[in-house]
């Protein structure tokens, strides 16, 4: 999972002359008056950024965690698993904020209502996401194309919710293109959102490729409001994935230099098992749990391969952690 080192926009001229220290990952910052205790985030990840992912990162040191994106339409609808599952927020894992998509402004603003029922500090909305099925909608990046519509929807998330909302873009769909980037000045210039989070490729891209971090840089410099950086994160110096490895929030906070042990890491693969169950129950979390294995695996060093087919294969948590021997309770 990405984690997004957080920037600002740079300080006046009077107090870059004045000599002050540059700022750090471990300094705190606000977004729209919310107080975030350092500068990494946990980056939203569809299918994974569920309230015990979240918490996990919180209790290894991330200032700011975002769920997972979820359906505007299916909040505004009450649709169950949706409500009971993907709101669901613990107390220990705030600051959070919740990511939305959707492309209408009715639809968002009765959904953003709802989300700041559930808890959220903040509301993000998905202005970057690639994938087709969610762009047919008009949603996603589709929205870049479209900024009268994305400050729209921008402006009733604020309206329902009374909450900060921020936006996450796409440079452009596709190579050359900025319209991401003109929607980001026009929702930040115009006070629309508290704050803007970058992924520096296009929407075709997906994944792959170089991130432009220079068209970054710049807007770091430009706009009037904080600016997040997301994608693409993969060296030391900047992030790794956080999957099987939420050490690292510590290590890039300067607070941890270790690498875990095998014992450590059995016992927040253990502790992972255990929120599994509390949110899914014990049979569903037996095979939501599949795709957790592989990154604790990794950081286990092990390329078992039988280990990791019967991970794979594990019908119930109990086989799983006798596999792993990890000792039964």
């Amino acid at each position: 999972m990405v984690m997004t080192p957080v920037t600002e926009a740079p300080s006046s001229p009077e107090t870059a002359d004045a000599g002050l220290p540059a700022r750090s990952l471990a300094d705190p910052w606000t977004l729209g008056g919310v107080r975030i205790p350092n500068r990494v985030a946990l980056a939203p990840l569809a299918g994974i950024g569920n309230w015990f992912v979240r918490l996990q990162a919180r209790r290894h040191g991330a200032g700011l965690v975002v769920s997972e994106m979820v359906s505007s339409h299916a909040v505004h609808y009450r649709n169950e698993r949706t409500c009971t599952e993907l709101l669901r927020i613990h107390p220990d894992e705030h600051p959070v904020s919740m990511q939305l998509f959707g492309a209408d402004p009715d639809v968002m603003e009765s959904a953003a209502e709802r989300v700041a029922a559930a808890g959220a500090d903040l509301i993000d909305l998905n202005m970057g996401c690639p994938v087709p099925k969610v762009c047919k909608t008009g949603a996603g990046a589709a929205l870049l194309q479209d900024p009268d519509r994305a400050v729209a929807v921008a402006r009733a998330a604020g309206r329902g919710s009374g909450l900060p909302v921020t936006v996450k873009l796409r440079s452009g769909q596709r190579p050359g293109d900025l319209s991401g980037v003109e929607v980001a000045r026009r929702l930040a210039h115009e006070g629309v959102v508290a704050g803007v989070c970058i992924h520096p490729r296009h929407a075709s891209q997906r994944h792959a490729g170089k991130p432009d971090y220079e068209l970054a840089r710049r807007l770091v410099e430009e706009l009037p409001v904080p600016v997040v950086i997301s994608g693409g994160l993969r060296t030391p110096e900047l992030a790794r994935g956080s999957l099987g490895n939420p050490w690292l929030f510590a290590q890039l906070l300067g607070e941890q230099a270790a690498v875990p042990a095998r014992e450590e890491i059995l016992h927040e693969l253990d502790w992972v098992m255990d929120r599994a169950a509390e949110h899914l129950g014990p049979e569903r979390a037996a095979r939501y749990l599949r795709k957790f294995y592989p990154w604790y695996l990794e950081r286990l060093g092990t390329s078992d391969k039988a280990l990791q087919d019967g991970l794979q294969r594990a019908e119930s948590m109990a086989q799983a952690r006798e596999l792993l021997g990890i000792t039964a309770r």
